[in-house]
């Protein structure tokens, strides 16, 4: 999957909710909270990580490549 950024960067909870890998914003922040998300291979526990252009997330079995 891939995500184009419009803005210099997206919190890592907002950009889970954008693409509806989430219901909630709250249930993103959880999943961050759990360990259950990468940037670029490491786990990522800050739920307003500032995500941007050449990043890639991982959750569950997606990929998002921002760009």
């Amino acid at each position: 999957m891939r995500y184009e950024l419009k803005d210099e960067y997206i919190e890592l909870f907002k950009l889970l909710k954008v693409l509806d890998l989430v219901d909630s914003g709250a249930e993103a922040k959880m999943i961050v909270a759990d360990g259950h998300v990468r940037n670029k291979g490491e786990v990522e526990l800050r739920k307003r990580a500032k995500i941007r252009r050449g990043d890639i997330i991982e959750v569950a079995d997606v990929t998002i490549e921002v760009f």
